[in-house]
């Protein structure tokens, strides 16, 4: 992961589902076939699930804490989440929100130690320094050992990385953008020089295009009444989406694998990508998805 001393393998689970679309239970099934499968990187926020009726957040660190303690399973992980958002007590990149809210996302983790702490969201309203020097600090008291950023672009991240290097403090060592097969041309031109140039990790989110790469979505059939769905009409269900999953699909005819597989294999392949993040609802659809660390494409920049 960029420079730092953390290996994980090139699959990250998404917690954003726990606690949220999946039960407690239903979460603690995946978790298990997770480890059992040879996963070990997690990624969730502190915002998540803020969108449950009657939550303020926090839920999925929760659900991943008790399964922590009840598995005994924290030494197996490669630990990420995030802060930034709003909560119910604070929000943004300022040192004092920092400082309360990695106590409240171990607290709830029940864990002494976060492997990658993310700037959920960029915050322009506090100075990067300061952001920074915070970060520096969790790791020089053993709270967090690696930094990381999401949703930051080319310019923001180098002006990151440069005042890292110019203060010899703590570094963004990876990054999470949105990124896939589909919605591919501002990362690839944008952000991806930055990140090679500079030896920082990527582990992109919406790997899966919200379900279109995985064959859900078909042109001429009628499209589910959700949110979601909705969500997936607007954003990739026009010309050059429906090319993308054409192309993706013969892709993964001669690769013999699912949709799926392929859209992560060919994210995995690409010499920025770390890890994508993937969420599953259930052991089955988990399966599938890991089932991504065996496939080999014979093309992957296409």
């Amino acid at each position: 992961m960029g420079k730092s001393e953390i290996m994980v393998k090139p699959f990250c689970l998404g917690g954003n589902v726990f606690g949220w679309t999946i039960d407690e239970a239903t979460s603690f099934e995946v978790l298990d076939a997770f480890v059992e499968m040879g996963g070990n990187f997690i990624d969730t926020a502190d915002v998540y699930s803020a969108r449950t009726p009657g939550s303020e957040g926090g839920t999925s660190e929760g659900i991943i804490g008790k399964w922590f303690k009840s598995r005994n399973s924290r030494d197996k992980i490669v630990l990420a989440t995030k802060i930034g958002h709003k909560m119910a007590n604070g929000k943004g990149l300022g040192r004092a929100w920092i400082m309360q809210g990695v106590e409240d996302s171990l607290r709830r983790l029940q864990t002494d130690v976060i492997d990658l702490y993310q700037s959920h969201t960029d915050d322009k309203e506090t100075p990067l320094e300061e952001t920074l020097r915070a970060y520096d600090d969790l790791i020089k008291q053993g709270k967090v050992r690696a930094i990381g950023s999401s949703n930051y672009d080319g310019a923001r991240t180098q002006e990151a990385e440069d005042f890292s290097t110019q203060l010899g403090i703590a570094r963004y060592d990876c990054t999470q953008p949105f990124y896939n097969f589909v919605h591919r041309e501002e990362y690839e031109r944008d952000l991806e020089p930055v990140l090679l140039k500079n030896q920082i990790g990527c582990i992109p989110y919406f790997a899966l295009a919200s379900g279109f790469l995985s064959g859900k979505y078909r042109q001429g059939q009628p499209v589910p009444d959700t949110q979601r769905a909705k969500g997936v009409q607007d954003r990739y269900m026009n010309e050059a989406g429906w090319a993308a999953l054409a192309e993706m699909e013969s892709m993964a005819q001669r690769a013999g694998c699912t949709l799926a597989q392929a859209a992560l294999a060919w994210l995995m392949a690409r010499p920025s990508i770390t890890a994508p993040i993937a969420s599953a609802t259930s052991v089955p659809q988990l399966q599938e998805l890991m089932g991504a660390l065996d496939v080999r494409l014979a093309e992957v920049s296409a």
